[in-house]
This record gives structure tokens, C-alpha cells and sequence, in this order.
């Protein structure tokens, strides 16, 4: 006799009551299988799908941002080599002040920084890429040490160097 055959035994020897129990049992059990393999693991995803979907809209609109303004600096007349060193050294002079020094190295720009903040260097970077199409190369800074009677940890300041490229001659 085979296993069906004594399964179907089984059942027609339980009363109707019995039957309707244990189908609604069997019922019950295969829906919360359903729901745990099935439903549950697809609306987890559609919920991630749509917390993913803003952070890709938002980084697309950043995207979409950096590339216009990179268009832009591409549609920018070329530069001649004095007029950018001019136009960086001026930019040295009002964003950073005494805080910076500026030397001239052939097709290169040193700028040697002492207790620049951060937010200062950041803004004087994008003018010297912008106004003197200038770029860093090369770029050692450090944190300054700043006394224990002024020291403010939301505010950084930066001692170091920078070399940025010049357009050429």
C-alpha cells in the first residue's frame, strides 16, 4: 500500500468536523508560508525601493549640478598664463590675506597657507579654479594646532601648502 492510498485511509476515516479542521490548519499554515516567502520579503523591497529611488533622484540632481557647472567652465575663454597668475594672486590677496603666501614657479602656483579655516580655503579654491583656471596638484596640509583657550571644534584651520597648475605660456 502506498503512502497516498493510506493517507486517503486516514482522511475518510476522519469525521467532517476533523476534516474541516485540519483543512483550514493546512489553509492557515501554506498562507503565513505565502506571507513569509512570498509577500513579506516583496513589500520590504518595494518600501526600500522607494526610500533608494529619492536618494538616486537626489544624487542625480547633484550630478546633474557639477555637470553644468563643469559645461560652463569648459565654455570659458581660454586663459593666457599672465592673466591667470594675476588673477590668482589677487584672489590669494582678498580671500586669504596675510594668512597666505604666494610664489611664482614657472607653469605652477605656490601657495603656502597658516591658520586658513576651512570654509575660507574651500571658497578661495573654487575662485582659483574658476577665475584663474588653475587646479591643485599637489596639496599637504595639516591641521593647526589651535590654543586650548580659543580652540573650537567646529571651526578647522589649515597650515600647509599648495601647488596649483597654471595654464601654459
Amino acid at each position: 500500500m502506498s503512502r497516498f492510498n493510506a493517507l486517503q485511509i486516514f482522511w475518510q476515516g476522519l469525521a467532517a468536523r476533523e476534516r474541516t479542521g485540519v483543512a483550514l490548519a493546512a489553509t492557515a499554515v501554506t498562507v503565513m508560508l505565502l506571507w513569509w516567502l512570498a509577500l513579506s520579503p516583496a513589500l520590504h523591497t518595494l518600501a526600500l525601493a522607494q526610500t533608494q529611488a529619492s536618494q538616486l533622484e537626489t544624487q542625480l540632481q547633484t550630478m546633474h549640478a557639477l555637470q553644468a557647472q563643469a559645461r560652463a567652465l569648459q565654455a570659458q575663454p581660454k586663459m593666457g598664463h599672465d592673466e591667470a597668475v594675476r588673477a590668482l594672486e589677487s584672489s590669494v590677496r582678498q580671500r586669504l590675506g596675510a594668512s597666505a603666501q604666494f610664489t611664482l614657479q614657472g607653469d605652477r602656483a605656490m601657495v603656502t597657507l597658516k591658520g586658513v579655516s576651512a570654509e575660507a580655503l574651500a571658497q578661495w579654491l573654487t575662485l582659483a579654479r574658476v577665475n584663474a583656471r588653475s587646479v591643485p596638484i599637489e596639496a599637504r596640509l595639516q591641521r593647526s594646532a589651535v590654543p586650548a583657550a580659543t580652540a573650537n571644534a567646529a571651526v578647522a584651520n589649515w597650515d600647509g601648502s599648495l601647488v596649483l597648475g597654471l595654464p601654459a605660456r
